[in-house]
């Protein structure tokens, strides 16, 4: 009888500290997963945060190669110096390049710029066809582009198209992906759901103000 209470008691410690041992294992691995996200984090979406104010701050989010294939429908038949705004790894200024357009890919994250400007060299790409620079978009006149694509966050769409129509020529076209522009008539779109990207010509959005 003893040696059966034993043996059940044995059992259960040994239930126990398997349990123990599972559960100190899933918090060193949640541990981890947060730590490797901050990682992330920090190499990809902090670096610059600081020089922009917080209301609009927008975080990295790459492409698809839908979104991308999109935007290059609605910029078909076009041609001109193109600014993309938060342009990330430059995915998109080199498929815009690749078109004929001169680029410049506006990114404050240090870390994607240099990424980009390295890859661009790997490429082959001349500077006079694209270009990556520091500076923020929100404090740099857009007047010398007719054509601007933007990938960034619903939160900032409607201060974003303020600022085009200040700037913006006439005969430029704006391309929002995946957030549109608020009450702007919208002249093309393609593509669906998280890859869709809305066209705005600036002479039509200025006439129905």
């Amino acid at each position: 009888m003893e040696d059966s209470i034993d043996v059940t008691l044995q059992d259960k410690r040994s239930e126990l500290q398997a349990q123990q041992q599972a559960s100190t294992t899933l918090t060193a691995s949640s541990g981890a997963l947060l730590l490797g996200f901050y990682g992330l984090w920090t190499l990809f979406a902090q670096p610059g945060f600081r020089r922009v104010p917080v209301g609009l701050r927008v975080p990295y989010l790459p492409s698809s190669t839908a979104q991308t294939q999109n935007v290059m429908r609605l910029l078909r038949g076009r041609g001109g110096c193109l600014a993309d705004l938060g342009s990330g790894d430059g995915r998109l200024v080199f498929a815009a390049s690749s078109a004929g357009f001169r680029c410049t890919g506006f990114e404050i994250n240090s870390v994607l710029r240099t990424l980009s400007r390295a890859r661009a060299c790997w490429k082959g790409v001349p500077a006079s066809s694209v270009t990556f620079i520091s500076d923020d978009f929100w404090k740099v006149s857009l007047t010398n582009y007719s054509n601007v694509t933007a990938f960034l966050a619903p939160g900032v769409m409607e201060v974003l198209g303020e600022k085009f129509l200040k700037e913006l020529p006439d005969d430029a076209r704006v391309i929002a992906c995946r957030f549109p522009i608020p009450d702007w008539p919208c002249a093309a779109s393609e593509g669906h759901g998280l890859d869709q990207a809305w066209a705005y010509d600036m002479r039509s959005v200025r006439s129905a103000r």
